[in-house]
């Protein structure tokens, strides 16, 4: 049994609130579980130095861990400092990215904040499954203001994590799920089942195909569960 109850393959509790900043472009509040993720998307007519006069526009992310995100406070500089929230904003960024025809944002950066308020693991897949929507809640507002010539997302994509826990595979791990794994795997997939992104990491020990297997099917049923909770929020 699942200290939160849930079985073996079922989705933590996924909760969205759209529109929750009047500045942004585009913005929501997502919940899996416990894990709470505050995003605002926000339009600049600018591109990094890099692509300036490149038939392209551009998309990023800055993700971050607010000071009493976890059950101890950790201090802002610490936070904003590390590898892993470098790594996981480049996860996020790289995902939207995936499924975006940047040439329609030519000349254009869409950059997607995302701010962790409170974390029991999955605050990467959170991220990205939230941030998916409130982009195209920008780029559809950007397209009906005439900003943007065409809708540029091709499809939809979202973020799941899976993990090994004493011998068993489990969908939507949780803090305590996740630091106990076995082994621990992100899935970024998108409705069509192609993958933008695996992370699969043996924390305990060195697990076999078939384990493998399982649980990567465990993680693409929970992607085409999220997929469908995501198109009720679509506009």
């Amino acid at each position: 049994m699942r200290i939160d109850a849930r079985a073996n393959d079922q989705l933590r509790k996924i909760e969205i609130e759209t529109d929750i900043n009047k500045y942004a472009e585009g913005s929501l509040i997502i919940s899996f579980g416990d894990t709470r993720v505050l995003i605002t998307v926000s339009l600049e007519e600018k591109l990094p130095q890099w692509l300036t006069g490149k038939d392209s526009g551009w998309i990023t992310a800055e993700y971050n861990m607010l000071p009493r995100a976890n059950q101890k406070r950790s201090p802002r500089d610490s936070v904003l400092k590390s590898g892993r929230t470098h790594e996981i904003q480049r996860l996020i960024g790289r995902s939207i990215r995936a499924v975006t025809d940047l040439v329609s944002l030519k000349d254009k950066s869409i950059i997607i904040d995302c701010d962790v308020l409170q974390a029991d693991g999955g605050t990467r897949t959170c991220a990205i499954t939230g941030a998916f929507i409130a982009v195209q809640h920008a780029l559809k507002r950007l397209y009906n203001m005439g900003v943007i010539p065409s809708m540029p997302i091709k499809e939809q994509v979202a973020a799941v994590s899976a993990g090994i826990v004493n011998g068993e595979p489990l969908l939507d791990l949780n803090y305590y799920e996740d630091s106990n794994a076995e082994l621990d795997l992100n899935l970024v997939m998108t409705e069509n089942l192609k993958i933008v992104e695996l992370q699969c990491t043996s924390e305990k020990r060195a697990i076999t195909k078939d384990e493998f297997d399982r649980l990567f099917l465990l993680a693409q049923k929970g992607i085409l569960g999220i997929i469908k909770m995501q198109k009720g929020f679509l506009i």
